[in-house]
């Protein structure tokens, strides 16, 4: 089941901030995207409803299971993606950047045999 851009980029947000912070809030996900604290706020309350989140008194948010399936799905694309994009010679930058646009658009279908395919033919994925 796919999601709408948005919710998928900010729930790949969290994963990435849980790793590096030993909790995330509102304010962290806002830094983070430059967004504002009341659109993210907004969302949190979206992605709660959605079963994607859970926010404790404190307003620590926590991935659900639901939650964070869909964002590792959507980091390993990126992951997959940009690394591939570099392997061919882009920039960095420009390999995340277009990974970021590309993660939410390829079918699963798609992005399973490209995965397969740069698996058995070279050494980008490790």
């Amino acid at each position: 089941m796919r999601h709408n851009r948005s919710s998928e980029d900010y729930l790949e947000t969290i994963l990435l901030l849980s790793k590096k912070l030993p909790v995330v809030r509102s304010i962290d996900i806002a830094v983070e995207l430059n967004f504002s604290k009341p659109s993210v706020s907004v969302a949190m309350k979206h992605l709660r409803e959605n079963g994607c989140i859970e926010v404790n008194q404190a307003g620590f948010i926590t991935l659900t299971d639901k939650g964070m399936q869909i964002a590792s799905s959507v980091y390993e694309r990126h992951q997959v993606l940009s690394d591939w994009l570099i392997s061919l010679g882009v920039d960095p930058q420009t390999a995340s950047e277009d990974a970021c646009e590309m993660e939410h658009q390829i079918s699963d279908e798609s992005f399973q045999a490209m995965k397969k395919f740069i698996k058995e033919h070279s050494a980008v994925l490790k």
